[in-house]
């Protein structure tokens, strides 16, 4: 109920001042204003990122090799049957000395229960948990039931598709050693970025975030784990009370509850963790619904304990603002076009009025789509070496591809929280798709094999009956 009120407190405000003003004040600058300081920022993200490089060629960081700790690696998995035997096999061949893998199977309908005892018989540092059908819902608490059995000083969290190099850990855990960081996010990676599309958009917004996770990890700011590839401090865990049961993004709700606790969060861009992309609309919308919703209601949950929080830094708070005006935009946006076409034909004026109008909120939408496109091009250059052409294609489409999704979606989800009652519907990616794909086109080339087979045995026995 507190998150709604909030909510609606600001999307009344801002409604109120978009329309008292508009008379008075320009609000399509405003608009352009708040842009260009969203600008400012990035931009300032980018020289520190850059005067951080510069600062750690010079004076290289001695990576400390006996810090060592013991890491538990839990992995949910919710029928998972098709990818889950490939992701144990690859985590257990991370070289690292002492790590155990904790697979929990939560009330799966499929043979993933099966599957991972199989697999701990098998394996002797691999750990199955199965959750009975009446267990609570949710990640988190999937998470919470296996950290009670975990033994590491480290816990590393995986999505049931990840794939990672055997140097991860390597590279993941000097971030960790630092007494004030409690947490440490690597970066996700598109495995099957080359299906289609919507695969590449993906991976090209997973390039854009890293952008933005350096960025905001040069800056101290309040850098954000994403799930998969996240690595905690089981003293910060401890202390922050462990995963949230009520949240429906765990990675997120633990980011900003652990810079509330006056924990630093890390991003280390040279540990990559591969995963799945979605290879279809519908499922990508509900992963998305998923993510913007549980991002805005972290957001309205902990607005009142981050801005009272003695051990968060400033750093953290003002950064955490400056990223909170992304979700500002879209609706001072859609409340700007509404309120200028209303007052057209409110108050009569002059039809070609609306026509200026319009313009003016195209003009604003290319700015925001330039502000995005010059980002993800930025960033496909950067970590992923593209070519100035194809950064340039790749940035064009993606930035359709995101505000296409993020801007309606961010109107139906601020919908949802005001008029809907909270629920914990997960919106599961369902992984595995591509497998399942080269498995029916290989059943049906092996059907159609079988049933030519057939025809030329019939022809052949008849060809012999007729020579006869």
């Amino acid at each position: 109920m507190r998150e709604r009120l909030l909510l609606f407190f600001i999307l009344f405000g801002l409604g109120v001042f978009l329309y008292l003003f508009q008379n008075h004040i320009d609000t399509t600058k405003g608009f352009v204003v708040l842009c260009a300081c969203m600008v400012i920022y990035g931009l300032y993200s980018i020289a520190a990122t850059k005067y951080k490089k510069r600062k750690l060629k010079m004076h290289p960081p001695v990576i400390n090799e006996s810090y060592k700790p013991f890491v538990s690696v839990l992995i949910p998995a919710h029928n998972e049957e098709g990818v889950i035997t490939n992701t144990i096999e690859n985590i257990r061949a991370i070289d690292y000395p002492n790590f155990e893998i904790i697979v929990i199977d939560d009330r799966s309908s499929d043979n993933t229960a099966t599957v991972i005892q199989e697999l701990a018989k098998k394996y002797e540092n691999v750990f199955a948990m199965v959750r009975s059908a009446d267990a609570f819902p949710g990640k988190s608490a999937v998470l919470n039931d296996a950290l009670k059995v975990a033994k590491g000083d480290a816990i590393l969290v995986f999505d049931a598709d990840a794939t990672v190099e055997p140097d991860f850990l390597n590279k993941l855990i000097p971030n960790l050693e630092p007494a004030d960081v409690g947490a440490v996010q690597a970066r996700k990676i598109i495995r099957n970025k080359d299906v289609n599309i919507l695969t590449r958009c993906q991976n090209n917004e997973y390039t854009m975030d890293t952008q933005l996770q350096v960025g905001r990890d040069a800056v101290k700011g309040a850098v954000e784990l994403r799930g998969n590839g996240e690595l905690i401090k089981r003293t910060a865990l401890n202390d922050i009370g462990g995963w949230n049961n009520y949240t429906i993004t765990d990675d997120l709700d633990m980011s900003t509850r652990l810079h509330i606790k006056g924990w630093d969060v890390r991003f280390c861009p040279e540990a990559c963790v591969y995963e799945e992309g979605i290879v279809y609309l519908f499922p990508l919308f509900r992963q998305r619904r998923r993510w913007l919703e549980g991002t805005i209601r972290r957001y309205l949950e902990y607005s009142w304990q981050a801005l009272s929080s003695k051990k968060m830094s400033l750093r953290a708070r003002f950064d955490m603002a400056m990223y909170i005006t992304e979700f500002i935009m879209p609706m001072w946006f859609m409340m700007e076009v509404i309120f200028r076409i209303i007052k057209v034909f409110t108050d009569k004026v002059d039809p070609y009025s609306l026509h200026n109008t319009l313009w003016s909120s195209l003009i604003v939408s290319a700015v925001v789509g330039m502000g995005f496109f010059m980002t993800i091009r930025y960033s496909l250059r950067k970590y992923d070496d593209f070519p100035r052409k194809k950064s340039f294609i790749e940035a064009a489409e993606t930035t359709v591809y995101m505000l296409t999704i993020w801007f309606p979606m961010e109107i139906f989800i601020c919908g949802k929280i005001l008029f809907c009652k909270k629920d914990m519907n997960w919106g599961k990616t369902a992984h595995g798709l591509v497998l399942e794909e080269k498995k029916k086109i290989k059943e049906r080339i092996t059907k159609e094999l079988q049933s030519l087979q057939a025809k030329i045995q019939e022809v052949q026995s008849k060809l012999q009956e007729v020579l006869k």
